[in-house]
């Protein structure tokens, strides 16, 4: 794992929900971005699927160096988040020709053996974020970084070169705000409010799981359904009608009980109340660190067309992820790639060659 190692990189996320990868070449320019469904509450065997899956249409000939950083700790099917890691690291090592060479990702930036892994168990757990936002603190320039994911949403401050947080973990940054349970295509609506406007009063809502936010987005029109890979509350089709139905269920109707412009507004305003939300958190964390209001929003994750909106409520200044790569593609697809699977690419880059070049070769933004 040294500069004289030319083979090229493969940065792997692995999330409770989906897992992500990217094959990046040694200079540090992304050739492919790869994604599967990976429901990993189900057991662990559903880790061992998606890496095939995903290492069968992105592994290069001559192999590659391979570099992880997870989440995927916190699902429910691991009794704590210690025996989460051990058990990924030990599907990754056990499943794969290469998984006792890979390094996995440490919150200190490290770069840990499985052993090493297993071991700073602490260290490894839920870092994804550290190694996107990392990436971004090497331009210099203050920034908040938005990463808006299927499930939650990573608020990371950076300035000066370094990461500027209150929180270290999930219970601290969730205190924090700057990690919200808030995501584009996951999230219960029941977790956006209690009570909505329909019909004319304030309906008390539903506490069940029968609508997410991808049924208020497909609604609105505003979803790309190459990013809700997860059935449906209901495990219905994926239609607009069908989420419309899904969301007269919140307030207690059936979907032949309003006109559509009804479902419409009420749809938009749960996607108001979930901008509401990202609003707040980026508020106060840019507040709590000091950011000035002219430092942009850094926007990844699934959700950015969301994040944007946002930024432009609040009148803030933003850019996509991709433009702070070393070399920002011009493929609109591989860009919209780059910035949905951010900590991929980041941890791929951690450590390698591409991110030794100085500062001022690095920053490639408008």
């Amino acid at each position: 794992m040294n500069g004289a190692d030319a083979r090229p990189l493969i940065g792997w996320d692995i999330g409770g929900a989906h897992l992500k990868a990217a094959l990046l070449d040694r200079d540090g320019r992304v050739c492919a971005v790869e994604v599967e469904c990976c429901p990993l509450w189900q057991g662990i065997g559903h880790l061992d699927v998606a890496l095939d899956a995903i290492e069968a249409r992105l592994a290069p000939p001559g192999g590659a160096l391979h570099r992880l950083t997870m989440t995927g700790e916190l699902v429910d099917c691991f009794e704590s988040r210690r025996a989460g890691c051990r058990a990924i690291v030990d599907c990754v090592v056990a499943g794969r020709r290469w998984g006792r060479d890979a390094r996995w990702f440490a919150d200190d930036g490290r770069l840990l053996d499985a052993v090493e892994a297993i071991d700073r168990w602490h260290a490894v757990v839920s870092a994804n974020w550290r190694a996107s936002a990392g990436w971004i603190a090497r331009g210099g320039e203050a920034a908040l970084m938005v990463d808006l994911g299927s499930t939650t949403a990573d608020l990371v401050a950076v300035g000066d070169g370094r990461l500027r947080t209150t929180g270290r973990d999930d219970g601290s940054r969730l205190a924090s705000d700057e990690l919200v349970y808030t995501g584009l295509t996951r999230t219960p609506l029941m977790a956006l409010a209690d009570r909505a406007p329909f019909g004319g009063a304030s309906v008390g809502l539903m506490a069940e799981h029968f609508a997410t936010t991808a049924d208020i987005h497909r609604v609105l029109g505003e979803l790309d359904e190459r990013c809700d890979l997860h059935p449906a509350a209901d495990g219905g089709v994926k239609t607009a009608t069908a989420s419309a139905r899904r969301l007269a269920r919140m307030v207690g109707r059936d979907l032949e009980d309003a006109a559509w412009e009804d479902w419409v507004a009420l749809a938009a305003w749960f996607a108001q109340r979930q901008r509401d939300r990202l609003a707040a958190a980026i508020t106060r964390v840019a507040g709590d660190q000091g950011l000035p209001s002219t430092a942009p929003l850094v926007v990844a994750g699934i959700g950015r067309g969301l994040v944007t909106k946002v930024a432009r409520e609040l009148g803030r200044p933003w850019r996509p992820f991709h433009h702070t790569m070393l070399h920002p593609p011009r493929d609109a697809a591989l860009a919209a790639a780059i910035d949905e699977q951010a900590p991929a690419i980041a941890v791929a880059l951690a450590g390698s060659d591409a991110a030794t070049i100085s500062t001022a070769h690095r920053r490639n933004v408008d």
